[in-house]
């Protein structure tokens, strides 16, 4: 934990501010700055709030229902908080019709949430995508950076037992 941070880790507000406007003073007279800006503003507190999208919007003298649009349009922008595992299901044409609904709705019963939610303890978030690009092993979700391809419902509970067991770890080694 460092020293600007509170007991869950995370970083203090103040410091939250001071680097967006860092961020933003870094693309003020850039053309096209954007997105760049969203990427890093993401990358504080691992979604955009209202109250960051509105400094952005002033801070590159954009109007903010433009921000909300390019926030909007790209799906790698999220306006929620996301779990520490980012569970995405791809429910591209391949993987619906491999079965990606069956899978949609055994991650929903198992994790408690909805497509965009985040679980009360912050453990996991659940999206549907698009498209991974991994058709060939369609049905294919992504938790974080890991690919699951191939998959049937059953596949789910051993699947996210895992990640559960290795949050588990990680809380007794603190």
């Amino acid at each position: 934990m460092g020293a600007n941070s509170c007991c869950c880790g995370c970083i203090d507000e103040k410091l939250q501010e001071d680097r967006l406007r860092e961020i933003i003073g870094k693309y003020i007279n850039t053309k096209g700055a954007l997105i760049p800006v969203l990427h890093e503003a993401q990358t504080i507190n691992g979604y955009l709030p209202e109250s960051v999208l509105k400094e952005i919007a002033a801070g590159l003298n954009i109007p903010l229902a433009e921000v909300y649009g390019v926030v909007t349009f790209y799906t790698q922008f999220s306006l929620k908080p996301k779990g520490k595992f980012k569970v995405q299901l791809c429910m591209g044409t391949a993987c619906y019709v491999k079965g990606a609904e069956k899978i949609l709705e055994k991650l929903k019963e198992k994790l408690g949430i909805m497509v965009g939610e985040c679980s009360e303890d912050g453990s996991f978030s659940l999206d549907a995508c698009r498209c991974i690009g991994a058709c060939g092993l369609a049905p294919v979700m992504m938790i974080n950076d890991d690919v699951y391809g191939r998959l049937v419902p059953e596949d789910i509970d051993g699947i996210i037992e895992k990640y559960r067991n290795m949050q588990d770890v990680v809380q007794d080694v603190e």
